[in-house]
């Protein structure tokens, strides 16, 4: 990956709509060794997808949870089961597995606390493996979703 693979993620990062020609104009290419390199890095994966940015609030989603996860055990029949079941769970609309305690942080977007409180009862709290729930409301997301650093 050089400087101008760079300049077009960078770009595509913060402007993923921008044709082409535009890309091209920007990182002083022509547009065919441009669409050339693009396609070069979403077939290698540094590309793994686009999609819009969506307003969590202007769709009924402005209510963010951090739940914090905690496991019986570690093996990986709990482990896989616990994932499984995440994964099922439209409204946890993130989850990364963490070294170290707790085993899990997921990010819960639903309508209000009514929402999230039986989110918790109904699936939350039925996880397999599950040993301790831990939630933290979201007052305000500064710097939602992110730019990686190039």
């Amino acid at each position: 990956m050089d400087v101008t693979d760079r300049a077009i993620l960078s770009l595509l990062q913060r402007e993923g709509r921008l044709s082409n020609q535009e890309l091209a104009e920007r990182v002083r290419l022509t547009p065919s060794p441009c669409l050339r390199r693009v396609r070069n890095l979403e077939e290698s994966g540094v590309i793994s997808g686009y999609r819009a940015v969506l307003d969590p609030a202007a769709v009924g989603r402005g209510f963010q949870v951090l739940a914090y996860v905690e496991l019986e055990g570690q093996d990986a029949e709990t482990v896989t089961a616990f994932e499984a079941a995440v994964m099922e769970i439209e409204d946890v609309v993130e989850c990364l597995r963490m070294f170290g305690r707790p085993d899990y942080v997921l990010r819960v977007a639903v309508p209000d606390m009514d929402a999230y409180s039986q989110l918790c009862l109904e699936r939350l709290g039925r996880l397999p493996g599950l040993d301790k729930l831990t939630s933290q409301i979201a007052m305000k997301a500064l710097k939602p979703g992110g730019v990686l650093p190039l």
